[in-house]
């Protein structure tokens, strides 16, 4: 389903004008505000909390009565039982105030909910109770509509051509108190077209209405309602559907609950034959008027769903007799099929037991060969750690030889010194040169050095393998002059294979602790994973790999 609506979503972007007048993608669309449905409903209620949550405890009564007006209109089509309170709550207000206008209004929005709520007989009361000719010019159109929706309201229950007559005599009065250039007056105006069957004018005056109107204009779903009724009239039934789906969907991305639309699309569908999406509306519908309690609406709904009930149970009855034919179809087939399975089971031992004699060699073969790989391989990994090791040899023993020569030439030069400051009595010269680390020092210095020198002519790419096993943000970089630090100094030895940290400590005269601590930095410093980190540097310039 989300794959055909991605499909249609994209039709409609490459063809805008022709996908507006396409059904199909005008159905997509509705089933998918059914599926969100909830979604819509929370932020109506979300939006009316916020509303709620920003009312001043300093407001006065007029204030008061406006913010209470506010959330009956928002709860006019969306909840009844909350909009009687507000409406009621304004009633008490206006009384208080002593403002008849304030007070008439709220009557009428009383009146009005509780006829669409079936309370027929409260709602005849309250209008009665109004007088009309004391009512103010601006709150004649709320009196003619509340009267015409009363019988509309009425007729739903118990229709007669009185209450029909009632509805043309309010809705003409209404006719005659509106401003002519209002929106309503047109609409209302396009009824009375539809009512005259004069359907060619009032489609034109509602597509020219229609024109420029997003699906979240509050007419929106009115003027395409009415399209849909004039088309239905007229049998044009791709239209009917589509405008009836238009209005629809506006009404429930608005959680609008007081729709005709649902109920009306939904007997298009079952007239159709497609039961399932009409039980699929019929359902939404109900659960919008019981919501929204609704009562003519439900009295509507009730008889449609009890015809399009019965057609679904029929529906799911029949389908479940062609599934229990299916089922029988597929357990004759199974069984044919397990004869056959058990004939081809029998040949294919006879084959198995030859192909299991062949397989069984066949993986002796596989073994041995793999045997011989593996220990080729070991061959070839000693074979170049011997090549490595003595390369490393002869290097180092040439090396061995010169720094020893190096030192003994050294020593030699330190003793005639110190004879000479013997022989000159200068003990004081002897024993600040004897205690002096100088010298020390600058041999370890001298050590490092020749140390650095000897294992970057074995390894010269060793710095630029070494930062490449670790992230860029911590790889190292060397002084002007300086061929290893300590950390690299460390790794090295570590590649010449003294892996034991107390051992490394005592030739870089560092304490165990510190040798611990560069280790670990620098495992945790690598781009690849702690443990293999150290045997990856073992593998730093590797001669095979040079070669």
């Amino acid at each position: 389903m989300k794959k055909f609506l991605s499909l249609l979503v994209l039709i409609f972007l490459v063809h805008p004008v022709q996908a507006s007048d396409n059904i199909e993608i005008i159905l997509a669309k509705l089933n998918h505000a059914l599926a969100n449905k909830k979604k819509y409903v929370q932020l109506k209620e979300e939006r009316i909390l916020n509303f709620k949550k920003i009312k001043s405890q300093d407001l006065s009564k007029e204030q008061e009565y406006n913010y209470n007006e506010a959330l009956y209109k928002e709860y006019q089509k969306f909840n009844s039982d909350s909009a009687i309170f507000y409406v009621k709550k304004n009633l008490k207000i206006a009384d208080e105030l002593h403002k008849k206008d304030l007070f008439n209004l709220a009557q009428l929005h009383l009146a009005n909910l509780y006829s669409s709520s079936g309370k027929y007989r409260e709602s005849e009361a309250i209008l009665k109770k109004i007088n009309k000719k004391k009512l103010a010019k601006s709150l004649l159109p709320n009196y003619y509509i509340t009267y015409r929706e009363f019988y509309e309201h009425y007729n739903a229950n118990s229709r007669s051509r009185e209450l029909i007559g009632q509805i043309t005599k309010y809705h003409d009065s209404l006719l005659g108190v509106l401003n002519p250039s209002s929106l309503d007056y047109k609409i209302n105006k396009i009824l009375k077209n539809i009512y005259g069957r004069q359907f060619d004018i009032a489609e034109k005056q509602l597509l020219t209405l229609l024109k420029g109107r997003k699906d979240d204009n509050p007419q929106y779903a009115m003027i395409t309602y009415l399209l849909g009724n004039i088309s239905k009239k007229t049998n044009q039934i791709d239209s009917v559907k589509k405008y009836y789906a238009l209005s629809a969907t506006s009404d429930i991305k608005q959680a609008i609950k007081d729709n005709a639309s649902l109920q009306e699309l939904a007997m298009v569908f079952y007239d159709l034959g497609d039961v399932d999406m009409a039980y699929k509306l019929t359902q939404s519908a109900i659960e919008d008027a019981l919501y929204c309690n609704v009562q003519f609406r439900t009295l509507l709904m009730s008889q449609v769903y009890s015809i399009i009930n019965t057609a679904y149970l029929e529906r799911e009855a029949q389908r479940k007799t062609e599934l229990k034919l299916y089922l029988l179809c597929i357990s004759l087939l199974s069984l044919f099929l397990i004869v056959a399975v058990i004939y081809v089971y029998k040949q294919m031992k006879k084959v198995s037991r030859i192909r299991g004699e062949l397989y069984e060699t066949s993986q002796k073969l596989v073994k041995l060969n793999k045997d011989i790989t593996e220990a080729n391989d070991q061959l070839q990994e000693r074979n170049a750690q011997l090549s490595e090791s003595n390369h490393i040899k002869e290097e180092y023993i040439a090396h061995f030889f010169n720094l020893c020569s190096a030192y003994i030439n050294k020593l030699e030069n330190y003793r005639v010194i110190l004879n000479k400051k013997a022989t000159a009595k200068q003990f004081e010269e002897m024993y600040r040169m004897l205690k002096s680390t100088t010298l020390v020092d600058n041999e370890l210095q001298e050590l490092y050095k020749n140390f650095d020198s000897i294992f970057l002519n074995l390894y010269p790419t060793f710095v630029k393998d070494f930062n490449a096993l670790l992230i860029n943000e911590e790889q190292i970089v060397l002084k002007q002059g300086e061929l290893l630090n300590t950390e690299l100094r460390i790794f090295a030895l570590i590649r010449l294979g003294i892996t034991d940290s107390v051992k490394i400590a005592a030739f870089l005269r560092y304490s165990l602790s510190t040798i611990y601590n560069y280790r670990t930095r620098a495992r945790n410093k690598a781009i690849v994973s702690r443990n293999d980190f150290e045997e990856m540097v073992m593998k730093i310039g590797l001669i095979s790999q040079k070669a």
